[in-house]
């Protein structure tokens, strides 16, 4: 395993190729005949059924119900509202024959299901009484992307999107915003990544909607993903649709409409922000494996204590032992590769003193421990470990934050360090094109809105606090 980590570029030489390499050689992914899609390969799906058993128990307790859409969309159905389509047209993939036979209408593999929903939603709302409707759907999509890399963008690709319709605009709202915590909360605290939040400006938000709130995380290099979205639809949907219900005013009246997701990008985010030369990082609370038993030699007593260790464990800490046979050496290379929180080394000299040596993934740090100690230390160190991966990656995060006032000092800040720009700006889409024209980047959120002061790009009147990166 030592000559496999030996194939992990160097991440401050090469990030590119220092992500491509721990996606390999973690055996996260692998590449197939279909181009510009990835097997995702057990121990990387491992990773997204936990993301999925997570977030799936957050959206019941809110009172969310799984659906499953059709994977099809006809095209008339996808023009029904111009703005939504149009944002999608460049990426949309269509069928356009059943065996040899040309279809009557073509047909696009779902890029995302806002259209599939407000027709079953004109279905099966009638009155205020069904209202509101909770959904969510676990899915693959499909877009056709020019340029792809494993989890961050590819053409197909699995996601998670709730889409709900409810009464009035503000329970919409609510719901929108509440979402977006529900996202935060599990990024920062289940992924360790300290996601930037706030809203998109006219120029970014989703295709239809009239907010899009986004979660933007920073990279180890100073580059934006974005992690997840919620949007608040108003009414503006369900009226191309002509979705309408009874209220107890004996009126009819339009409902209003939100829809969130987030994706395997998750992944890759996981892996460009705690990754090292070593190959992955896990948080403990996302890893599918917390802890791997490592016999140092292959020892009937080594194996009893193994034993009795991993019967003490809780069931909430998945464990391996890695009886391989291969060197001790080979063993902590694999392990560290897979950024399997703690590593337990077992070997005779230290049951003499009876110990075992426990290493953490995310620092390589070694400490003695006893026997008796260890169940109590494992429980110990994995949420310190999490917390600790937090903190770190919220430092070099806001190492990179600059914040500017004035073009020439946005300008050399854009030019000489990577990571995120803060500045007052405008509002306008103009102002917005120009700068990435000038620099290449792009706006994530909006922090916050202001009242005083300059546009430290154009000059004028500013109306928010914005935050400019590069992004994948």
């Amino acid at each position: 395993m030592a000559k496999t980590v030996e194939k992990i570029t160097d991440r401050d030489q090469d990030f590119a190729s220092w992500y491509t390499d721990v996606v390999r050689v973690a055996d996260l992914v692998s590449y197939s005949s279909v181009k510009g899609s990835m097997i995702i390969r057990p121990y990387g799906y491992a990773i997204w059924e936990n993301i999925q058993k997570i977030l799936d128990r957050e959206f019941k307790k809110l009172g969310h119900q799984n659906v499953q859409m059709p994977m099809f969309i006809p095209e008339s159905l996808l023009n029904i509202e111009k703005e939504h389509v149009k944002g999608f047209a460049p990426e949309v993939a269509w069928v356009t024959h059943g065996g040899d036979t040309p279809l009557e209408e073509r047909m696009c593999v779902r890029p995302t299901s806002e259209t599939l929903f407000c027709e079953h939603f004109k279905n099966i709302v009638k009155s205020y009484r069904d209202l509101p409707i909770l959904y969510n759907q676990w899915c693959t999509i499909v877009r056709w992307e020019k340029t792809t890399r494993p989890f961050l963008r590819s053409r197909e690709i699995l996601w998670q999107e709730g889409h709900t319709l409810h009464r009035t605009a503000e329970e919409a709202k609510q719901e929108t915003l509440r979402m977006f915590k529900v996202y935060e909360d599990f990024q920062r605290n289940v992924l360790s990544l300290p996601v930037i939040t706030g809203k998109k400006t006219e120029k970014e938000k989703f295709a239809g909607a009239e907010e899009t709130y986004t979660l933007e995380a920073m990279m180890y290099d100073g580059v934006a993903l974005q992690n997840g979205t919620s949007h608040y639809f108003g009414d503006h949907f369900a009226k191309a649709f002509h979705i309408e219900y009874l209220d107890a005013d004996n009126t009819w009246k339009t409902p209003f409409q939100t829809s969130w997701g987030v994706s395997t990008r998750m992944i890759g985010a996981l892996i460009m922000t705690h990754g090292d030369n070593h190959g992955l990082v896990l948080p403990p609370a996302i890893a599918p494996i917390k802890v791997i038993f490592i016999p140092i030699q292959e020892n009937e007593e080594v194996n009893k204590v193994i034993d009795n260790l991993t019967h003490e464990l809780p069931e909430d800490i998945p464990f391996e032992i890695d009886r391989s046979g291969k060197s001790p050496g080979y063993k902590f290379a694999q392990a560290e590769v897979r950024g399997i929180p703690l590593r337990i080394e077992v070997g005779l000299r230290d049951l003499e003193k009876n110990e075992v040596t426990i290493t953490r993934r995310d620092t390589l740090e070694k400490k003695a421990v006893k026997l008796e100690d260890v169940t109590e230390e494992i429980k110990s160190l994995l949420p310190i470990i999490q917390k600790d991966m937090y903190n770190r990656a919220l430092k070099r995060r806001d190492s990179m934050i600059y914040e500017v006032n004035n073009k020439e000092e946005f300008l050399k800040t854009a030019k000489e360090k990577p990571g995120f720009i803060l500045i007052p700006w405008c509002g306008k889409t103009a102002c917005e094109d120009k700068i990435k024209e000038e620099t290449g980047l792009k706006s994530r959120c909006i922090k916050e809105d202001i009242d005083t002061g300059l546009c430290a790009y154009c000059g004028k009147k500013a109306k928010h606090k914005i935050y400019f990166g590069k992004q994948y």
